[in-house]
């Protein structure tokens, strides 16, 4: 069967700028790339505590059998959910399938024609996608700047207005004035939200994410948490009120259209919740920690976007150079990936070096110095 000229096209463009990606098999080089953060994907511990939680409740079976509102929502999710709530201090939780179906179930569903939606110039393509699908209008602010927000905010009339950013931004890895954002958000019909998604496991009491850590769970509209990061499993919830968790439910496409997660799925959230706490985030904060002192000492500070998550970059710029850097690098026995237009603009290619709890002080040297011979 022919394929579309138009498709192979791209598929041409691509190819001639050396950004075509595809899919890639497991190695066994020292992870500086995935976003395992707590190494809990790979723990013995969540896989065992969770197959025995399905025993002990007699869930013997695969599949959710159908959408939540029809027979998929087994006793397990409620639970879940309520787990979920106490946790980070909010009235309701609602377990979407994906970061993804989140946020594109949020932006379609809740702001309505004669809102508008602000949003973050790098804010995740899953908010953007949401966003196209809503019948708000949409305007963008400069990265992190509240000032800019507030110039755009006060020109346009409108009957609501959403505002959203990250917490950590998952391809620089700095974060935003959370409180600024507040005060923003206490004008009236003013509402915000923060994707969490890199802020989970990371910062708080029992990594309950950064809103928690600055006591801000209250003022803010919507969080969206997502479990594929430093949870190591799958889903998503979108954390509110019940009036929130209520609308949702009835309004939100891709949570009522789609089949639910299975109850393993909802199993190991449940049980990676519980392996959470202020030990394992502390070993996390310490990697941290040497990873920057070590870039002060080895002068690469100026090379990274300003960072005190487990996300930084490098920026390199250049297609050809940042994947030459990437592959020697990944000679040396570490993974580290290229970050590449169109992901990230053009001129602002990257190396994205994720640390992890089980990384070593001493990888952690390594892999800085191998770094700084090459840029």
């Amino acid at each position: 069967m022919n394929f579309p000229e138009k498709l192979n096209q791209k598929l041409i463009l691509r190819k001639e700028s050396n950004s075509l990606r595809s899919l890639n098999s497991e190695t066994s080089l020292i992870d500086f790339y995935s976003n395992d953060y707590l190494g809990f994907a790979q723990s013995e511990s969540i896989f065992q505590r969770t197959h025995q939680l399905l025993t002990n409740r007699d869930l013997k079976i695969n599949g959710a059998t159908g959408s939540r509102l029809i027979s998929g929502n087994h006793n397990l999710y409620q639970e879940t959910e309520e787990g979920i709530a106490q946790f980070h201090n909010v009235e309701k939780a609602l377990i979407f399938n994906s970061g993804y179906d989140a946020n594109v179930g949020f932006f379609s569903a809740v702001p309505q024609r004669g809102d508008i939606i602000l949003y973050d110039e790098v804010i995740h393509a899953s908010i953007r996608d949401g966003i196209q699908l809503s019948n708000a209008k949409s305007y963008k602010f400069k990265h992190n700047n509240t000032e800019h927000l507030k110039k755009v905010l006060n020109r346009l009339e409108f009957d609501n207005a959403y505002v959203v950013t990250e917490s950590v931004f998952s391809m620089d890895g700095d974060s935003p004035d959370l409180n600024e954002f507040v005060e923003i958000g206490k004008k009236d019909n003013v509402y915000l939200i923060i994707d969490e998604a890199h802020a989970l496991g990371v910062y708080g009491k029992n990594g309950s994410g950064l809103v928690q850590n600055l006591k801000l769970e209250k003022e803010i509209f919507a969080r969206i948490i997502t479990y594929g990061k430093a949870l190591g499993c799958h889903g998503a919830a979108i954390l509110g009120s019940k009036d929130l968790y209520d609308y949702l439910v009835n309004f939100s496409r891709s949570f009522i259209y789609t089949t639910g997660l299975s109850p393993h799925s909802v199993a190991t959230i449940k049980v990676a919740y519980e392996h959470l706490n202020n030990e394992t985030i502390l070993l996390l904060s310490e990697r941290i920690d040497h990873f920057k002192s070590e870039l002060k000492r080895l002068q690469l500070n100026s090379k990274f976007i300003e960072s005190t998550s487990a996300i930084h970059c490098c920026i390199i710029s250049g297609t050809e150079k940042t994947k030459n850097i990437a592959e020697q690098l990944q000679q040396k026995n570490f993974n580290v990936k290229p970050i590449l237009s169109p992901t990230v603009p053009v001129g602002q290619e990257r190396l994205r070096i994720c640390l992890h709890s089980f990384n070593s002080n001493e990888e952690i040297t390594a892999i800085l110095e191998h770094l700084a011979t090459f840029v």
